[in-house]
């Protein structure tokens, strides 16, 4: 069975960092486009970040220069490095793979004093 599984959340302060990773568990496969996502309560899920195998990113307008999207093809892993952090970043961060349709579980950020 093929799973993305997320790791790095956690509790942390306002103007703190985390640093999030993703890499794929079970049925072995090359991580292709790759996204990352958030779902806070009450809201939709939505796009945070995006890189191809090549190392092209982009970023949703409230994340730019304070996210950044990398991956690690050697280790088949997606980092999602989170500086800034403020209150409105608390969510269930999401690992997917564009291509293939796979979802990680997901991981809690939560952002707080």
């Amino acid at each position: 069975q093929v799973q993305l599984v997320e790791s790095g959340g956690g509790l942390v302060q306002p103007g703190g960092s985390l640093r999030l990773s993703c890499a794929p568990s079970g049925a072995i496969f090359r991580l292709s486009i790759m996204g990352w996502y958030r779902q806070a309560p009450g809201k939709q899920r939505e796009l945070v970040a995006r890189i191809n195998s090549a190392g092209t990113t982009n970023y949703a307008d409230a994340v730019k220069g304070r996210f950044t999207i990398s991956r690690d093809n050697a280790k088949n892993t997606v980092f999602l490095q989170m500086n800034s952090l403020k209150p409105e970043d608390t969510a269930v961060y999401y690992c997917y793979d564009i291509v293939r349709g796979v979802w990680g579980q997901g991981t809690q950020v939560t952002v707080s004093s």
